[in-house]
């Protein structure tokens, strides 16, 4: 399958190494490549390019930039995005008074919302924002995953690819609206990540019985 990967930190890098690994056709986009070459070397076989470049032809989208910038990124390019799925894997941080970060849309709107409604041509599904980058890719035994989106052909496109890279409980919240939750689960991820002195952790919905 050919992915473009959009963002080259830590999540990016993580999703264009693991999907490279299983044999897919990856292709990382960045605003300035040879500046992206400059600063890490290891790309693990992907290849990086200018968004535009990225995305053309790609039969899936991985969204790791930045809550603060994909929209406008995405909006930019939005003509070459037509009927695309994107997997949307970013949180809507906001620094501007520190860490712990707040968030700068909740409760009754969500990051993924706005991007559906402000591209309503691309097809997004939320999916592995309650994980590090590292189990995004690399998911232990047990822990549960979450997707939601509108669109049911893209869901199932990213459930086949969350399963290939190895999540087993793979849990489908309905519509692109489940985006609140899952995001908001953020400020309890970062109290777990403070209490466990670790970010290598995951969640895991036990049904009784």
């Amino acid at each position: 399958m050919r992915v473009a990967v959009l963002g080259t930190g830590t999540v990016g890098r993580a999703w264009a190494a693991r999907l490279t690994e299983l044999g897919h056709d990856v292709v990382v986009g960045t605003r300035d490549p040879a500046v992206s070459r400059e600063r890490d070397e290891g790309w693990a076989g992907a290849r990086l390019a200018t968004f535009a470049e990225a995305v053309a032809g790609a039969d899936l989208v991985v969204n790791a930039l930045s809550g603060a910038v994909c929209e406008d990124v995405l909006t930019a390019l939005a003509p070459s995005l037509e009927g695309a799925v994107v997997m949307d894997i970013s949180n809507p941080l906001d620094f501007s008074a520190g860490f712990p970060p707040t968030l700068f849309v909740k409760d009754t709107d969500s990051l993924g919302e706005r991007l559906q409604r402000a591209l309503p041509g691309m097809r997004f599904v939320k999916a592995v924002n309650t994980l590090n980058a590292s189990l995004q890719v690399r998911p232990p035994t047990e822990g549960s995953v979450f997707v939601a989106g509108d669109d049911e052909q893209a869901k199932a496109l990213v459930v086949g690819l969350l399963t290939e890279v190895g999540h087993r409980d793979i849990i489908d919240l309905g519509d692109i609206t489940a985006s609140r939750g899952l995001e908001m689960f953020l400020p309890l991820w970062l109290r777990l990540m403070g209490a466990l002195h670790t970010a290598e952790f995951t969640i895991k919905v036990v049904r009784p019985g």
